[in-house]
């Protein structure tokens, strides 16, 4: 066996992809350069061909000697028979609490495990004295139904920028009081839900990040939404927020509003404040402690003294009374958000908040921090060229390694996922292809590659999760989607995420309603795409040629293509013909009417806005996540737009028409 070779096994071990195929088909084969990059990126040795030869001897010893494989599955409530390498005794140690849940001696190699609950659970093997242990990850079939939530087959949602709302008391950005008042405003609609961007925590010190989707944190919330006693209208009513004028402002409400709880909090407020700290356990403990070590150190904790880059060390030198401070936000930001969750529950919604999970977080935020043990390093998250990126993208988002993950039994993903669905009972995966494989760019300027990831675990674990949360879920498969993906998914009860825009036959023409997939969230647009009105009028095409993305002969053609699919477009009724409200109700009338379970409306295209909310591959020449809604949340109750489509909505059966059994108090806390 050649160097190239042996690299090419011990790659191929990791599971990185030897090539894949392009937007256009074309074959991309993986350079040994990509190898070694994305093998270092998991803590393998590959930098000569000693350290492959030695790491290859290693992965193939280990795997020889293993009794079991990596990860072992069950089903909840059913047994099940494992087959080991020979015979063995056994026993099963829960996940949370490492009581002994069953124990016994294989007959032969066949191990017989009687009905076991959820958990990811750690199963010990004794073979002769040679002890072993694996992850036994149980979970159940599938994920909630909307049935399960009381939402019937098919319901209906709005979708809504959480930072563009604005209230005669706050003028923005948005915060969780106003998501509760348009909660309210959604359930009295018909609305089954209400979904918003990412509340990921961005980071106390970072004053530049503003996309939700380039968060601190994933496990924790974005104290830029709390609604502080007293709220104040920081910033001018223009179109475009003025972050800059809000933080400082915002910021200091809130450390006044923690000075009062410290002087005036009743009991009652404290015993809850307390059960908060011991629930979150050391991930809260750790993430206030990089929230207080930022505000001296920087929002970027590579750039930190060594001996705090740690989170083990970080203890020492961050002073109580601050870390206090961000347990306290952390505490307050989740009393609001599930605050706003009763709000629409208890206006009728039987689903509530469709929340959305970020594919990843910064590679200097607190979750690359805190997990460091189980992070890609020395890479980034990124996609290949696509439909929404030509030129490729790098999100500069830290990974999952799959072999540090799978070490870690998942613990920092599941901690992730149990804060995402604490307080919504619909929850959208973003990239949810990345649960399969993922897009990793070296940080050298070395091409990008393919990894594989544990799909079998994760999905596992998601359903885990979804059982404890009781929450449904929606797997965003854009892109590049493999051969059998969105089945496997189907399977596991996972919702699909269906863009209209995007939904073509092989002839280049709409697929009809109809035929739209029937497990998944249908909608026109994302906040990637250009609204309703702004497709109408070929905005994103202005963009791109503004931009010099593309021109002449180039600019023409997109505007022949947009006429021609305007002209096609379900609902549409002939493009330019159709203007204003009647295009928005015909569009949104034929989605009404499609196969999908759910149907998502945007709150732009409600209100009848042009701009788009973001435009891939811009930071500063768009104006992105800074747009502000026309209308304030006080008034959408009485917006024509709005009571237009909750009429659309109701005519095909999808509204709500009752209120939500679950009963407030029974919302998840």
């Amino acid at each position: 066996m050649t160097a190239d070779d042996r690299l090419s096994a011990l790659a191929a071990k990791a599971g990185i992809f030897p090539r894949f195929r392009d937007l256009e088909q074309q074959v991309r084969p993986t350079s040994p350069d990509t190898y070694r990059a994305l093998l270092r990126a998991c803590g393998i040795a590959a930098g000569t061909p000693a350290e492959v030869s030695e790491s290859l001897q290693a992965l193939e010893a280990e795997e020889k000697s293993a009794l079991l494989g990596r990860d072992e599955y069950a089903t909840t409530g059913e047994a099940t028979v494992l087959t080991a390498r020979q015979e063995v005794a056994w026993h099963v140690c829960a996940d949370t609490t490492g009581e002994v849940l069953a124990a016994g001696r294989s007959e032969g190699c066949r191990i017989s495990l009687p009905p076991l609950v959820s958990g990811v659970h750690t199963l010990h093997l004794d073979a002769g004295g040679e002890k072993q242990s694996f992850s036994l990850i149980v979970s159940p079939r599938q994920t909630p139904s909307l049935s399960d939530l009381g939402a019937g087959q098919e319901t209906w949602g709005i979708v809504a920028a959480l930072y563009g709302l604005h209230s005669e008391e706050n003028a923005g950005p948005g915060d969780y009081s106003d998501l509760a008042e348009l909660a309210r405003t959604a359930g009295r609609s018909g609305a089954g839900f209400l979904g918003i961007n990412p509340v990921h925590a961005l980071g106390w010190s970072d004053n530049s990040t503003i996309s939700p989707y380039s968060p601190s944190h994933r496990g924790f919330l974005h104290t830029g939404h709390i609604a502080v006693p007293g709220r104040h209208r920081s910033c001018s009513p223009g179109p475009l927020i003025d972050y800059a004028t809000h933080r400082p402002l915002h910021d200091a409400s809130l450390a006044a509003a923690f000075d009062l709880f410290g002087t005036s909090r009743t009991t009652a407020e404290e015993r809850s404040f307390d059960a908060f700290c011991r629930n979150g356990g050391k991930p809260l403990l750790d993430f206030a402690r990089f929230e207080t070590l930022s505000e001296t150190h920087g929002a970027d904790w590579r750039v930190w003294p060594d001996h705090l880059r740690i989170p083990q060390a970080s203890a020492p030198g961050a002073p109580d009374d601050r870390i206090r401070f961000h347990l306290w936000l952390q505490w307050m930001a989740d009393a609001q958000l599930r605050a706003a969750q009763s709000a629409g529950l208890s206006a009728g919604m039987p689903v509530g908040l469709y929340l959305d999970l970020a594919v990843g977080a910064r590679l200097g935020g607190a979750e690359a921090w805190g997990a460091q043990a189980s992070q890609a390093q020395g890479v980034s998250i990124g996609a290949p060229p696509d439909h929404l990126s030509p030129a490729g993208q790098n999100w500069q988002l830290t990974g999952y390694a799959p072999v540090k993950l799978r070490a870690q039994q998942y613990a920092p993903f599941r901690q992730v996922l149990a804060q995402s669905m604490r307080h919504c009972g619909l929850l959208r995966i973003d990239h949810a292809l990345g649960m399969n494989r993922s897009y990793w760019i070296p940080d050298d300027g070395t091409p990008g590659g393919y990894i594989r990831q544990p799909f079998r675990s994760l999905m596992a674990v998601i359903a885990i999760e979804a059982e404890r949360a009781g929450t449904a879920i929606v797997g965003e498969d854009l892109g590049l989607v493999p051969t059998g993906f969105r089945n496997e998914m189907a399977a596991r009860g996972l919702y699909g995420y269906t863009v209209l825009q995007y939904e073509k036959t092989r002839n280049g023409r709409f697929r009809r309603p109809s035929r739209l997939r029937s497990r998944s969230l249908a909608c026109f647009g994302t906040h990637d795409t250009p609204t309703l009105q702004g497709y109408r009028a070929g905005d994103d095409i202005r963009w791109w040629e503004k931009l010099g993305w593309i021109s002449g002969d180039e600019v023409a053609k997109a505007k022949t293509a947009r006429k021609k699919d305007l002209a096609t477009l379900p609902g549409g009724g002939g493009g330019t013909a159709a203007q204003g409200d009647s295009f928005r109700d015909g569009v949104h009338r034929a989605l009404s009417r499609s196969a999908a379970a759910l149907v998502a409306v945007q709150l732009d295209d409600v209100l009848n806005v042009t701009d788009a909310q973001n435009l891939p591959g811009t930071i500063s020449e768009h104006p992105n996540w800074q747009r502000r809604y026309p209308a304030r949340v006080e008034e959408l109750a009485g917006n024509p737009g709005l009571k237009r489509t909750a009429q659309i909505m109701a005519r095909a059966g999808r509204s709500a028409g009752h209120k939500d059994s679950r009963k407030e108090t029974g919302c998840k806390s």
